[in-house]
């Protein structure tokens, strides 16, 4: 009996320091979450109290007037800052005939833009000359009016040209249908031959195309029979359907580049 009520009290302390840690621990986990969320609380007043910083700042420096230099900057800004180089979209093409003479094909598609627009002047390059003019209207496939005028005549009659020209100037004028209405564009094409010695030449048995680009894309398809045989300037170049050589390149610059290159026959 005595030794059956010792295993009875050693029991009952075990059990009563086992409660004890228990509590002990629990005490320590209720704590620890009471500090977990003191933190939570202290980063929640801290951010508000950043956000209302930040809101005074922004609250007084829109009360105060802005400098004269931003209210300027602002202003042009609104202003339409495109010009006619920002939304190029003018593509020419240079079919070029027999190299004996001098003659290429111009296929120059074209948007008008401006109200009130009633014509599309070409003032051809100096040094080139100008013959059978076409002139189409993209959007009705309509064949469109035009003449080639010399500066002298465009002068006398009043013709609102942009381009700086000179009495013996060649200009081709394409009549459009109507004047351009606002908010309306008229998408048109003009075809013309260019002769110009001086671009584009014989060199012995060679063909040699010297000629600068101010416009945004530009190709040169060589004439039936003939291969590229050098190029100095970066471009695309593949063989069309019919056999022919096409040079595609593009000026991404604001001025003029120079487009020089050779061929040769095929044997």
């Amino acid at each position: 009996m005595k030794s059956f009520a010792s295993l009875r009290l050693c029991e009952n302390r075990f059990r009563a320091k086992a409660q004890s840690t228990r509590t002990f621990h629990l005490g320590q986990i209720y704590f620890g979450m009471i500090d977990f969320q003191t933190d939570i609380l202290r980063t929640r007043l801290l951010a508000i109290s950043v956000f209302v910083m930040v809101a005074g700042i922004f609250s007084v420096s829109a009360t105060r007037p802005l400098p004269p230099a931003v209210l300027t900057t602002t202003a042009a800004q609104n202003q339409n800052p495109l010009t006619e180089r920002a939304y190029q979209d003018r593509e020419i093409l240079y079919e070029l005939q027999s190299p004996e003479s001098h003659a290429f094909r111009i296929t120059h598609d074209y948007t008008v833009r401006k109200v009130g627009e009633k014509y599309y002047f070409n003032v051809v390059r100096a040094g080139s000359h100008v013959s059978d003019p076409e002139s189409f209207d993209l959007d009705t496939g309509a064949r469109l009016k035009c003449e080639i005028v010399n500066g002298k005549q465009a002068t006398e009659r009043k013709l609102p040209i942009t381009d700086t020209i000179k009495d013996d100037s060649e200009i081709v004028v394409t009549h459009l249908t109507r004047a351009l209405e606002p908010g309306a564009t008229n998408r048109i094409r003009l075809m013309e031959t260019y002769a110009d010695p001086k671009s584009y030449y014989l060199d012995s048995d060679e063909l040699v195309w010297d000629r600068t680009f101010g416009r945004l894309r530009n190709t040169v398809v060589l004439p039936a029979g003939w291969y590229l045989k050098g190029l100095a300037s970066p471009a695309t170049i593949q063989t069309l359907p019919d056999g022919r050589v096409s040079i595609f390149v593009v000026n991404p610059r604001n001025d003029d580049i120079r487009v020089y290159l050779r061929a040769r026959r095929r044997m």
